[in-house]
Parts: structure tokens; C-alpha cells; sequence
């Protein structure tokens, strides 16, 4: 469980005390605060115990000059987070621990890890001894899987808690703080504890093994007789930094509270003053020892700036460092798979010299900028490096503060004249002395194969008796990373090295066909556009060329398969290093001309240098997930042309052996890019194909099948303008649509004003559909346009456009005007049959009802909408990928209900066939008039077509912004296809023509019409819906049933 603040009524179970030599002083209760007051009185009551457990060191103790306003600081300063502990092997630990919750033989499983946080909770700056003041503290002893444990958070009460993979123990303590001057001046802590114990009559490590998951807690017994010892250093320096603690039982070891002694170790931390005063040592490591820019990788650019302590602190805080493998040792296993000067415990053993599961972390990083007498930049550096294995928690490993064979403390300077920090390093707690050399670059220059913007080695100051190989460490980041670092910088540069090898490529991948020629000439492709910086043209292009999209296999396999996420990142493109923001400090734009011809074109305006980084996010790609890539872009066909290099993570043998290897990288990969074309979307899928070919021989351990994948579709730059600009044009030409709509209704409600006999005539379920249509917008219509107006502010940079929002409140507007004249019409329907009713109660099957015009309507869509499932099911079991979910206009997923998208589609189908219910309703009321006029079952119909031959014969714009173009009707799926807008606009045609030749010609007219010989389709004369008269007058069609029958108007 977690620790929670607590009223101050909980502090007065802590017993505070004033052991001094000569005399102490009594304190009242006082209110706690979670800012303690330093002169807040406490009450101590252990002094007597603490005096005497505690008196070697107060005999030892000399007079404090202490200045009393350090209190606070002293706090901070005395407390440390994550530090280690270990226990004397013995048969009475202090911490039991349950690791049942992992396999000990799961490739996964490292060693626990034990971890100690101490917070020393009040100074008492009043105390009147000489030698020694009140202080009172908390510890807590940790141990758990990945080094979560112990938890943080305020430490006010004992407490011991257990649970599989994890095991915390709290003490409180009080004690006096000294000073000594043995031993380099020490601060010391002698404190006498309390907490609960597991107790020592069940063994707590078979207890703990076989406890079940409901009982984690074992009997615990009270123990006041701990005692802890910690000493700090005085002078906080390179080789005096270490804090060291014991922590021991005061009981008899037959006692059930007894416990094996418990040593601590960390460091001083962030609250403490380093002082640089290893001058000696570092000279011993650095004077004679050359800088060696000249690398592996080949010769590095290196930054010399002024600036060094700013690029050190944004470049290495939190970051974790890769180990490369020693892949040019040729010596013993033992030798050539060891971590440099670090112990090799389990995890990295277990990495058999690959050490890809082994990260490197710089911690405690001070930086000072000195300049010496000839005005030269120079840098005193500090820090602690940590190795770590990558399973555990990497924002934990930030917090960890313990000295121990992982650690190594490091001081040294930066020349700016060689570019160099030349640091001498000390393993754990300096048991060894500082016989170790690190020496660390920030690269300026990259290339194919140094992609690192930390660069750094680890050896022994005296090579010749060194016991490992020296151990090289980087930091490779993504493109994004690098120039993002270097912003406000002086811009990197890039040397190519695979610019031939790609043009070869090219020469063997170039098509001769006459097809080719044609696309050439007719298709066009991502290039530099026509603004006057080239900085900016370049960085556009490499935007349009960036991937950040799903793919999946070209040819589609027939099963289902994940789709994997593909990333294709530009770093450099022509002369352009990231992007042109990269360059807005105007200073260093006009230094780095220079240093971006580097990067020039190889045929100027044709063919452009490329770099790049493609990443694949699945595990069946695992083997080429990262591939650094070179080469050359056409802009005349859309295609790259690039040489791979990707990271080989093997043992040390594996990569000596295989002796074609450029440190360590495979670079026999050959990657191809095609890019679909910016022009005539609508004849083609706008999809990338991506191709990733090795050169080597199929029985080379190296080797891999070719793979090919294809990506969803992708938009370009100027593709995204086309959506707000469709959206724009769309949104006029709802406008003209809606208002042919509202025209054609008021045209319909003239037409039954002056043609009264024909208003009971018209189908209300057909205006119910209409309704519908118009009231489904103006439900869902508010948080849509809340939605679009959201988007519109952020998607792509796009700022909010008032033309877009009236444009949507217009649309809103007029659905609400067509909506309202729809119910109108309905109303009028609606009272005029109620007034045929009044005249004729007697026979009320002389009225038109659409009771069963609205039943075999709905039994003609439920058919419609099973055969649309049954059909979508079919296209569904044909796609070998099926979208299980979709990602909203604010990056939400949402996963897909099937039947109820399909559902909603058919909704819109609905819509289309309107007249529908009104053909059913004139074959049943066998109608000799015209409920309908012409302009306005032929105008909506209109309405209706001119989406789906808008969405016919317009361009396909791909807009993965809004998972769907229309409300109800998705025009990429199923029915709603070409096919289908074509099969829609048709059917409502015949339905209008169909409408048009029942109000032409009679019911009895048409039966003639279609006799055959003595059968006929049916009776011609029938009572059934016989038409009664109807007054003009408005207000008879509200009127009562007291109003006189009047006699048939005359047909």
C-alpha cells in the first residue's frame, strides 16, 4: 500500500530525545508540518539508550562549528534515495522475499535487487551540546524484481509489507549527528530504531516461498534495539564521495528479533557541494593519452563550441547509453565478453558479449566552464556511470545513488581545442583506486554508420595490464532526436560513403519499357516546390518523403496478418540537415554554407543525396527493425534507390568472424522506396511500396528473404490542404443541395394548399423518412461541428477558418429550416386524414392509412439489410486484413461494431430510396390523382443522386483525420462503392420514373394496360380508399366532428 500524509497527531508516537555529553533540554509537543520548522520543538525520550548505544561515537565526536540556519539544508543533504544494502549471509535476514511470481529459469528474470532510501526527518539546530544535536529519521530496506522497491513517499510509521516480487521493511529511528575529524573529516549518524519484525520462531524465507497469495503477511513482534551507523563525508571530491551504513541488532541472536548485520552504501547528492580537486589524477590519465577523433567509424567532427555544459546536460540527463560489443577483440572469451572494468553479474553474462540487453547511464552530471589565461573554453566535469540491465525500470535506474561494481565515479576536463572530455574514472567505493581512463565526444559529423550523437570509450590507464577491452559506449537517436538536440546549435554535417554503391543500384533497378515513359511524362512526383528557399523547398520535400504509417505484405497473404507500424525518417536531403527549422538561428545559418555542400546534390536538380532511418515495429521483422540507410532519391519517378545498414547484435565471436562487417553493421542490404505519384490519385491507390533486399549468399548466417511490404494510403503535403479545400467546396454545395431541398418541400406544400383531395394521398412514412434524414444531423450536428472546429485549430498546422464555421452553421440552419417544412408537410397530411375520419366513422378503410405501407417497407429493408450483411461478411472473410478499430480526430482508437456500421450505411440507403413508401402506398390505395408534384419527388431525388455522382467523378482524397467522409454513409465500404453509387443513382431514378407513370395514368388505366387475356393482376373496381371530398379551408382541417358531411366532389 502506499504512504499518505498524516495529521500531526501521528508524530507524537515518535519519541525524540536530547543525548548531550554535558547536559539536554526538554521539548514540547509541537504540530508537524510537511515544511518542518527546524526550530519546531520536539520531544526525544530516548536519550538515555541512545546515549549509551551511541557512546564510541560521541566519545569521538569533536565541537560543531555549526551554523544554525543549515538546518534545512542539512536535511536534504543527509538523506539519499536508492542506495544499495546487502546482509551477511546468515540464517537470519532482516527482509524475507517471495520471488514465486516469475520462472527462475524465464530468460527475463534478473537478480533481485535490493535498494535502501534513508530521509532524515528533523534537525534540532537548539541542541546546547557541543559535540553532537538531535535528529530523528526513517529507513527503508527494499527488494523486488525490476527496483521499484522500497515505494516513496513520507516514511512516518514502522511497517513491514510482503507480496510476491516485492518485500519492504520501514524503521523509524533517533539519534544525535556528529562530526569527527578522523577519517578525512566525517558527518556521522548514530541512531537507535524501532520497527516490526517478521518474527524468528517460523523461518521467514520458507514463509515467504510458500505463502499463498492470500496471506502475505507473517506474525511480526516489536523491535526497539536497531541500531544504525552512517557516515558522510566532510569534503564532498572524486574519491570521497561515498556515504557507508551499518545496520545491526542489539539483540542476543538466540533472540526471535535478532538479524544479520546489514551494510548501506551511496553517495552524496544533488544538495551537496562537489568540489573539483583531482587535478592530479586526471592529469595522470589524460596529459600523455592522444585525442582519438580518428575512429572506427572514421574521422569524427567534434563540437569545440562554448557551450559545452549546456549540449553535456541536454544530451545525456535520463538517457540511456548503448554498450557496443567488442567486435574487433581478438583475445580470450573471458577477456573479450567482459563489461569493461564492470562486474559481470547474471543479466550481462547472459548477453554472451552482445551486450544488447545492457544500458549505460550518466548520473550526477556537473559541468563547469572555466577559461584559462589565453581565453581557451575549458570544462570541469563530474559524473557517476551506471550500468544496468535494460530489463529494469529505466526511470528508477535515474534515482539510484548506490556505489557499488556498476558504478563508476568520474571527474574530468574538457579541452576545446581537441574537442575531448578526458575523465579519470573509480570502480564502486574506490577499493581499487582511480586506474581507470574515459574519454567522451559529441559528434558533429555522422555518416551511415555513426548515428550517435555521445560517442565514448572506458579503458585502463595502464593498457598493458589491463584485465579487459576497452569499452566503447553511444547514444544512436532517431533523425527526430538528432536535429531536434542540435536546434539553436551549429547545424551537423553528413558524409556520404554509399553514394556509388546506390547509384549502381539504380543503374540495375532502371525499367526500359514503353509504359514507364508514359508514367514519366504523365505522372508527377514529390519534389522541390517553387518557393525561393531552398532550405525550405528541401525541408517540405523531406516531409512529403517522411513515413509514419501502417503497412503490410505486397502480395496480401491469404491469412489474416498484424500490420506492422513502418517508420521512415529523411535526416538529410540534398544540403538540407533536418529541417529548416533547424537553422532559424540566423548566426548559424550563414556558418553552416559551408558545411552543407558536404551534402550536395549528385545531379543537380535530378537526383538527391539521401539519408535515412527506416524502423519496422513487429517481432517477425526483428532482425531489421532498425536500418540506417544512404542513397539517392529521383524526384522524376518516385523512387529511392538506398544502401541499408543495420545493427547486428551478437556475441563478440559471431561479429569477429564475420569479417565483411563494418563495425559491426551489416551493410549488404539493398532498400527500395516507391512513392505513389501527387498527381491522378484517382488512378492509382496513393500507397508506398517499400522493398528490403540482402546481398549476401542464402547460406550466410546473415542472410534474409526479401521482404516487401505496402503501406495504407498516404498523403503528401499539399494532398492535406485538399481536405479543408474539398471540405470548403463540399460545404457549398451542401448548401445549394439543402436549399433545392427546401425549394422542392415549400413547392410541395403550395402544390397541396391549392389541390386539397390530394394531401391524404401522400405517405407520411415517406416523410418520415425525410424527417429523419434531417433530424439524425441536427442531434449528432453540435458535437460534430465542436469536433471539426477542435480539429481544425491543430490538424496539420491548419489554422481555424471562419469560412469553414459559417459554412457549417449555414448547413445547420438550413437542415433545420428543410427539417421543420417536412413536419409541416407531415402535419397537414396528418390533419387532413383525421378530418376525412370525422366525416366517414363508419368506414374508415375509405381513409389512406400507412400502417401497412410502413410494414411492408420495413419487411423490404430488414431483406435488404440481412443481404447487405450476408454480402459484407463475404467481402470481410475475402480481406486478408481486417480494421478492428479506428483512430479518431484526436488519436482516440475506437474499436468497430460491424452491424452497427453497416447498419448505419444502410441508414443513408434508406434516405436514398424515399419514394419508396409512396409507390407502395399509391399500388395499395390504388390512387387517379397526384399526391406528389413533379418538382418535388424530382427535385429531391436530384438531391439525393448528386452526392453519389459528386463521389463518382470526383478525385479520391484519402483523409485519415475523420474515419469517415459522410455521417452515415462511408463511400469505401461494400455497397457504397463506385459500383454502388452507380446502382443508387439508378434505382432512384426508376423509383421517380415509377412514381412519375402511377400519377400519369389511373389505377384502372394501368390494370387495363396490363391485362392478359381473361386474368387480371387485379380487380378493377374496388371501395377501398374510395376518395371523399375535402374542404380548402385551413381551418376545417383542424375542426371537430360536429362538422356537416358534405357530398363527393365530382371526379
Amino acid at each position: 500500500m502506499e504512504f499518505h500524509t498524516i495529521s500531526s497527531c501521528l508524530f507524537l508516537s515518535l519519541w525524540f530525545f536530547c543525548p548531550v555529553v554535558s547536559s539536554y533540554k526538554f521539548a514540547k509537543f509541537g504540530p508537524a508540518a510537511e515544511v518542518e520548522d527546524p526550530y519546531a520543538t520536539h520531544y526525544y525520550t530516548r536519550f538515555a539508550e541512545v546515549e549509551k548505544a551511541c557512546k564510541p561515537v560521541i566519545s569521538s565526536a569533536s565541537n560543531l562549528e555549526f551554523d544554525d540556519n543549515r538546518a534545512n539544508s542539512v536535511k536534504t543533504e543527509l538523506s539519499f534515495v536508492m542506495g544499495d544494502w546487502r546482509e551477511d549471509s546468515g540464517e537470519s535476514p532482516i527482509l524475507p522475499f517471495n520471488g514465486n511470481d516469475v520462472l527462475r529459469n524465464s530468460s527475463e528474470v534478473s537478480e533481485p535487487i535490493y535498494l535502501a532510501t534513508f530521509t532524515l526527518m528533523h534537525f534540532d539546530p537548539l541542541s546546547h551540546g557541543s559535540n553532537a544535536r538531535n535528529v530523528s529519521g526513517a529507513l527503508a530496506l527494499g527488494i523486488s524484481w525490476n527496483g521499484t522497491a522500497p515505494i516513496g513517499g513520507q516514511l512516518v510509521s514502522p511497517d513491514f509489507r510482503v507480496w510476491p516480487g516485492s518485500s519492504e521493511l520501514v524503521i523509524l529511528f533517533e539519534g544525535v549527528y556528529t562530526e569527527t575529524k578522523e577519517n578525512d573529516r566525517e558527518m556521522v549518524l548514530c541512531l537507535l530504531g524501532r520497527s516490526k519484525l517478521p518474527t524468528r520462531q517460523l523461518d521467514p524465507l520458507k514463509w515467504a516461498t510458500n505463502s499463498s497469495s492470500g496471506n502475505f503477511v507473517p506474525p511480526l513482534v516489536e523491535d526497539d534495539n536497531i541500531l544504525l551507523i552512517l557516515r558522510y563525508p566532510k569534503i564532498f571530491m572524486l574519491t570521497n564521495r561515498a556515504v557507508r551504513g551499518e545496520l545491526k541488532s542489539l539483540n542476543d541472536k538466540s533472540s526471535d528479533r535478532y538479524f544479520d548485520d546489514v551494510y548501506l552504501t551511496s553517495q552524496l547528492g544533488a544538495y551537496s557541494n562537489y568540489q573539483f580537486a583531482s587535478g592530479k589524477l586526471v592529469s595522470k590519465a589524460c596529459d600523455h593519452y592522444p585525442s582519438q577523433t580518428e575512429t572506427s567509424y572514421g574521422k569524427l567532427e567534434v563540437y569545440k563550441g562554448n557551450r559545452f555544459c549546456e549540449l553535456l546536460d541536454r544530451f545525456v540527463s535520463g538517457e540511456v547509453l548503448s554498450v557496443v560489443p567488442n567486435w574487433n577483440c581478438n583475445f580470450t572469451d573471458e577477456y573479450c565478453s567482459k563489461l569493461g572494468p564492470f562486474e559481470s553479474n547474471w543479466d550481462i553474462k547472459a548477453s554472451d558479449g552482445s551486450f544488447a540487453n545492457v544500458g549505460l547511464m550518466m548520473q550526477d552530471v556537473r559541468c563547469e566552464h572555466i577559461i584559462n589565461s589565453n581565453n581557451s573554453y575549458y570544462a570541469r566535469v563530474s559524473a557517476i556511470f551506471r550500468a544496468f540491465p535494460r530489463l529494469e525500470n529505466h526511470y528508477f535506474i535515474t534515482q539510484r545513488s548506490g556505489l557499488n561494481g556498476l558504478t563508476l565515479s568520474a571527474e574530468g576536463i574538457w579541452n576545446s581545442s581537441t574537442g575531448r572530455l578526458c575523465m579519470v574514472g573509480c570502480r564502486g567505493l574506490n577499493e581499487d583506486g582511480c586506474q581507470l581512463r574515459i574519454c567522451l565526444y559529441i559528434p558533429t559529423s555522422y555518416s551511415i554508420k555513426q548515428r550517435s550523437i555521445i560517442f565514448g570509450q572506458i579503458s585502463n590507464i595502464n593498457e598493458t595490464e589491463s584485465s579487459f577491452h576497452p569499452l566503447t559506449f553511444e547514444w544512436p537517436v532517431h533523425p527526430f532526436q538528432l536535429y531536434n538536440k542540435f536546434m539553436n546549435f551549429l547545424p551537423p554535417t553528413y558524409e556520404y560513403s554509399k553514394i556509388v554503391l546506390a547509384e549502381a543500384f539504380l543503374e540495375r533497378s532502371k525499367p526500359f519499357d514503353f509504359s514507364t515513359i508514359i508514367k514519366k511524362s504523365l505522372l508527377s512526383y514529390p519534389k522541390r516546390g517553387d518557393i525561393s528557399d531552398e532550405i525550405v523547398k528541401l525541408s517540405n520535400l523531406a516531409d512529403d518523403l517522411t513515413l509514419h504509417v501502417p503497412a503490410f505484405p505486397d502480395p496480401l497473404p491469404k491469412n489474416t496478418v498484424v500490420k506492422p507500424f513502418l517508420q521512415l525518417e529523411i535526416l538529410t536531403l540534398g544540403s538540407l540537415f533536418g529541417r529548416y527549422w533547424t537553422y532559424q538561428n540566423a548566426s548559424t545559418l550563414e556558418l553552416s554554407e559551408n558545411s552543407r555542400g558536404k551534402a550536395s546534390t549528385t545531379e543537380e536538380h535530378l537526383l538527391l543525396n539521401v539519408s535515412a532511418e527506416l524502423t519496422i515495429s513487429e517481432k517477425q521483422y526483428s532482425n531489421f527493425s532498425t536500418l540506417y540507410l544512404e542513397g539517392l532519391y529521383n524526384p522524376v519517378d518516385g523512387k529511392m534507390y538506398l544502401i541499408g545498414c543495420r545493427d547486428v547484435r551478437a556475441s563478440w565471436k559471431i561479429l569477429f568472424d564475420s569479417m565483411d562487417l563494418e563495425n559491426g553493421l551489416d551493410c549488404s542490404i539493398e532498400v527500395k522506396v516507391e512513392y505513389p505519384p501527387t498527381t491522378a490519385r484517382w488512378l492509382m491507390i496513393p500507397t508506398a511500396k517499400v522493398c528490403i533486399t540482402s546481398n549476401r549468399n542464402d547460406d550466410d548466417p546473415l542472410y534474409f528473404s526479401s521482404i516487401e511490404l505496402q503501406t495504407l494510403p498516404i498523403l503528401y503535403q499539399r494532398q492535406r490542404e485538399d481536405i479543408l479545400s474539398r471540405r470548403g467546396v463540399e460545404g457549398v454545395l451542401c448548401i445549394i443541395t439543402l436549399s433545392l431541398a427546401i425549394a422542392c418541400i415549400s413547392s410541395q406544400l403550395f402544390h397541396i394548399s391549392s389541390s386539397t383531395t390530394v394531401v391524404p394521398y401522400v405517405s407520411l412514412v415517406m416523410l418520415g423518412v425525410q424527417a429523419l434524414g434531417y433530424s439524425i444531423p441536427l442531434i449528432t450536428g453540435a458535437e460534430a461541428l465542436f469536433a471539426r472546429n477542435a480539429d481544425d485549430s491543430y490538424v496539420n498546422g491548419f489554422k481555424k477558418n471562419q469560412w469553414y464555421q459559417a459554412t457549417d452553421y449555414m448547413v445547420k440552419v438550413l437542415v433545420l429550416t428543410a427539417f421543420l417544412l417536412t413536419l409541416r408537410l407531415g402535419q397537414k397530411v396528418w390533419k387532413s386524414r383525421i378530418r376525412l375520419l370525422t366525416r366517414a366513422p363508419l368506414e374508415p378503410r375509405r381513409v389512406p392509412s400507412d400502417r401497412n405501407v410502413l410494414l411492408i417497407s420495413c419487411i423490404i429493408h430488414f431483406i435488404g439489410f440481412v443481404l447487405v450483411l450476408i454480402m459484407h461478411g463475404i467481402n470481410v472473410s475475402k480481406r486478408p486484413i481486417n480494421t478492428e478499430y479506428y483512430v479518431d480526430t484526436r488519436g482516440n482508437r475506437h474499436n468497430i461494431n460491424e452491424w452497427i456500421v453497416q447498419f448505419e450505411e444502410y441508414i443513408g440507403l434508406i434516405q436514398d430510396f424515399f419514394l419508396l413508401p409512396q409507390i407502395i402506398g399509391n399500388f395499395l390505395w390504388r390512387i387517379d390523382c397526384k399526391p406528389l408534384r413533379k418538382v418535388y419527388y424530382v427535385g429531391i431525388t436530384v438531391v439525393r443522386i448528386l452526392p453519389h455522382i459528386y463521389d463518382y467523378i470526383g478525385a479520391p482524397v484519402f483523409n485519415p483525420y475523420f474515419s469517415q467522409e459522410y455521417e452515415f454513409v462511408n463511400p469505401n465500404l461494400d455497397f457504397y462503392s463506385k459500383l454502388g453509387d452507380v446502382a443508387i443513382s439508378i434505382a432512384a431514378t426508376v423509383f421517380a420514373l415509377i412514381l412519375f407513370i402511377q400519377q400519369k395514368w389511373s389505377y384502372e388505366k394501368l390494370c387495363q394496360g396490363i391485362l392478359s387475356g381473361q386474368n387480371k393482376l387485379m380487380p378493377l373496381g374496388s371501395r377501398v380508399y374510395e376518395r371523399l371530398p375535402s374542404m380548402s379551408v385551413e381551418a376545417e382541417l383542424v375542426s371537430g366532428v360536429n362538422v356537416v358531411p358534405m357530398q363527393d366532389d365530382p371526379q
